[in-house]
């Protein structure tokens, strides 16, 4: 585990012996901190870390990471030129490391650790599906080996190293996810981590408004792949052609998973069978088996794909692949529930793109029942949104029998579902996530499947729990 010497090693380049005391846990949130903890005060724009140093300490946090004199009584050591072992040792926990910037403090700490520790990790990027790919693979890896993953989305500069930290002798394996923001972000993100193993989802359209162009998130992306070494793994899915194409970029040996006989591991026969999973035939090297997996959609068979091909390359057999994908615990973000109506809601607010729209619309079409539709804007498009909610439009046209819109984004899915055929009398164009909940608690009957989605920023995760909440 990371102790004080690691990190003073790490920010000041000398190892003092006696500078044992392990931290048990790195955290930003006060809240987070357990005993023994490094609290690492991160200035923001509406809430600053400093002011939080003495909740994390009362939570019984050793240390704090400061880059600016705060108001406490707790003693403070300076790291900002040579280290002073006398001043350490004269020190009682908790008290305060003053450093430049408390941000690459921490960054500089998790590359340091990361090279002490013997570990395979993989890295897994993408629009859509990097998280629920993360939980699949952990659980197939986990089969045979001990592995560390990164919890919920923290797959950016800070939450990464925060992850780095929580690495002991113990683990073999680390699956990590690396969000894209802006170019360069993942290649910072790998240059601390150093994965060997590379998983690539897709190329969609989220987070254009911020990248400029889907050919930009395509290289950024393909960082993630320009990052491996020789000798590791390039994971690509075949059948997105921006994916596609990284195996150009890479030196490492490449493994195209997809729905396409030329990739090197393919599934086909695939059947949705509702809120019991999918079925399907996956091929590789001349070998078929039959899967049923508890995964939801058709859309969820790209997700298997990428963890058998995980597990292929890091040398598990078929019957530790077959046991991870058919009885593990993954965290699904699209729950279903029911409402006081008996109408059955799927609930998939934690965010939206065009393409895990599509997805979840999909598997609308899957169920019985009369199907609609509670669609909210998708967020962070950028020069692609018209087309990303025309897209949805269309679909819904298709597969939905009423289609409720919130947001002024979303009109445009209600205003190409009427163009493409879709009863003017069947849609409805609203304003609120509020609205949307009143019109349903009294429009549902027991036949009804519902499908709620939205970007994040929509604020429309209340919906479900609101509906679900009447049986009490």
């Amino acid at each position: 585990m990371l102790t004080l010497a690691d990190m003073i090693e790490a920010l000041c380049g000398t190892r003092p012996p006696e500078a044992q005391t392990v931290i048990t846990l790195a955290v930003i949130d006060s809240r987070e901190a357990i005993p023994g903890a490094l609290f690492v005060a991160v200035p923001g724009q509406q809430v600053d870390g400093h002011d939080y140093v003495g909740n994390a300490f009362q939570n019984g946090a050793n240390l704090a990471l400061i880059e600016h004199p705060i108001a406490t009584d707790y003693p403070v050591l300076d790291f900002r030129g040579d280290f002073d072992a006398q001043a350490l040792a004269a020190l009682e926990f908790p008290f305060c490391i003053l450093v430049e910037n408390t941000l690459t403090a921490l960054q500089t700490v998790a590359h340091f650790y990361r090279r002490k520790m013997d570990v395979r990790v993989v890295g897994i990027t993408g629009s859509v599906g990097k998280s629920t790919t993360k939980e699949l693979v952990a659980e197939v890896l986990g089969q045979r080996y001990p592995t560390l993953k990164s919890p919920g989305n923290l797959n950016n500069e800070i939450g990464l190293p925060l992850i780095m930290l929580q690495l002991t002798h113990g683990h073999e394996r680390a699956v990590l996810e690396m969000g894209f923001y802006v170019p360069g972000e993942i290649e910072f993100l790998c240059d601390i981590a150093l994965p060997q193993v590379g998983v690539v989802t897709n190329v969609g359209l989220v987070h254009a408004e911020r990248a400029g162009s889907q050919e930009v998130i395509a290289q950024g992306k393909a960082e993630l792949v320009r990052a491996l070494p020789a000798d590791g793994v390039a994971i690509l899915n075949y059948d997105d052609e921006w994916v596609r194409g990284m195996a150009e970029q890479t030196q490492a040996q490449v493994l195209f998973y997809g729905l396409d006989p030329q990739a090197d591991l393919w599934a086909d026969e695939i059947e949705g069978l509702g809120l019991e999973g999918i079925r399907f035939s996956l091929h590789y090297q001349g070998e078929t088996l039959h899967l049923k997996v508890p995964m939801l959609g058709q859309h969820s068979v790209h997700t298997v794909l990428r963890a058998a091909a995980v597990g292929l390359v890091e040398g598990l057999d078929w019957g530790e692949i077959l046991s991870g994908l058919r009885f593990g615990q993954t965290q699904l973000r699209l729950v279903a529930v029911r409402a006081v109506s008996g109408a059955l809601l799927l609930d998939d607010t934690y965010n939206a793109s065009p393409q895990s729209t599509l997805a979840a619309l999909n598997l609308l079409h899957e169920l019985d029942g009369r199907k609609v539709a509670v669609l909210g804007d998708m967020l962070e498009l950028g020069q692609y949104e018209r087309q990303g909610h025309e897209m949805v439009g269309y679909r819904c046209a298709e597969v939905a029998d009423e289609l409720i819109t919130i947001g002024a984004r979303a009109r445009t899915i209600a205003e190409t579902a009427r163009s493409a055929g879709m009863p003017a009398s069947k849609i409805t164009e609203m304003d609120s996530p509020d609205e949307a909940t009143a019109l349903l608690r009294t429009h549902l009957s027991e036949n009804d499947v519902v499908l709620v989605k939205g970007s994040l920023g929509m604020q429309m995760r209340d919906i479900v729990p609101s509906l679900e909440a009447q049986e009490a």
